[in-house]
């Protein structure tokens, strides 16, 4: 498994996460590092036989499956603000990922080692030739790299192949809202040609990204809907969780199920705000359609 080429000076390193390669002044920047014990030897190994060292490194959101490596690679990390405190703190980022304290090796990524940001932007920032672009959701800093030279946009996770949709049964987002909005965001550069490169599937372009992007938005927009039809019965969300992932045809695990309740409270909150639901104490917390 080696680099592949996206254009003059922009090379993708698979993975999930893939990693992005950009060719810079004086060597390369890598974006979403990734995790696994060998990965940062890897990327090291892909980017000599470009001539190059890394120089620094981006990373599009702070959870561990994006950032894991990066301490093991001697060059300065930059995130967003918002990512900031989830990336640098291991608890932060179980807290985040989990929505508690998770039990030691139940999830596949390990929350121990500390990650040092060096540096913050802001979206609209350009570093190193990539424009930081807001497309959260996802997680509260979400960010895209805009590589206008080579005609591509590092999405992170604002988007999922859907292979990884299917096997999971919902996108992983925090809140609803934003997660469609930056669908939206990136159908507009779907739209202009630019190759669109999730971190957990492939990279797609034109129509293609068009209609993987509309996967994305349907699911959570079918999920908007579903919910209330479901909650004509009183459910907790563990129990919703588990109609859902039916509904998907989800062989649930347990790991599953854990990572589909973050999204599913997300959609709960929402709905609740619209006071479209309502919390109801019946052998423990359940939500139900107000009303009924």
């Amino acid at each position: 498994m080696g680099l592949r080429k996206l254009g003059d000076s922009a090379y993708l390193y698979p993975g999930s996460p893939s990693t992005l390669v950009r060719v810079v002044e004086g060597g390369a920047v890598i974006v979403d590092p990734g995790h696994g014990s060998g990965r940062h030897k890897d990327l090291k190994r892909e980017v000599r036989k470009l001539g190059l060292e890394i120089k620094a490194q981006l990373a599009t959101h702070g959870h561990a499956d994006h950032v894991a490596v990066a301490p093991r690679i001697d060059a300065p990390l930059f995130i967003h603000r918002f990512e900031f405190s989830i990336a640098e703190s291991p608890l932060n980022r179980e807290l985040l990922t989990f929505g508690s304290k998770a039990p030691e090796g139940f999830l596949v990524f390990q929350f121990s080692e500390e990650v040092k940001v060096h540096a913050v932007f802001e979206w609209g920032d350009v570093l190193f030739g990539l424009k930081a672009i807001k497309l959260n959701g996802h997680s509260p800093g979400m960010t895209g790299f805009l590589d206008e030279e080579n005609g591509i946009i590092y999405a992170g996770d604002s988007f999922f192949g859907e292979r990884v949709i299917e096997a999971v049964g919902l996108p992983y987002l925090v809140d609803p809202e934003l997660f469609k909005a930056s669908i939206k965001e990136l159908q507009n550069y779907a739209e202009k040609g630019f190759l669109l490169i999730p971190s957990h599937g492939k990279a797609v372009k034109g129509e293609e990204a068009i209609e993987l992007l509309d996967f994305n938005r349907e699911r959570v927009e079918e999920v908007e809907s579903l919910i209330p039809e479901l909650l004509r019965t009183p459910m907790s969300i563990d129990e919703l969780a588990l109609r859902i992932m039916e509904h998907y045809g989800v062989k649930p695990t347990p790991q599953k199920l854990a990572l589909n309740l973050v999204p599913l409270r997300a959609f709960i909150a929402q709905l609740y705000n619209e006071e479209g639901i309502e919390a109801v104490i019946d052998m423990g917390l359940k939500w139900r359609i107000r009303g009924d």
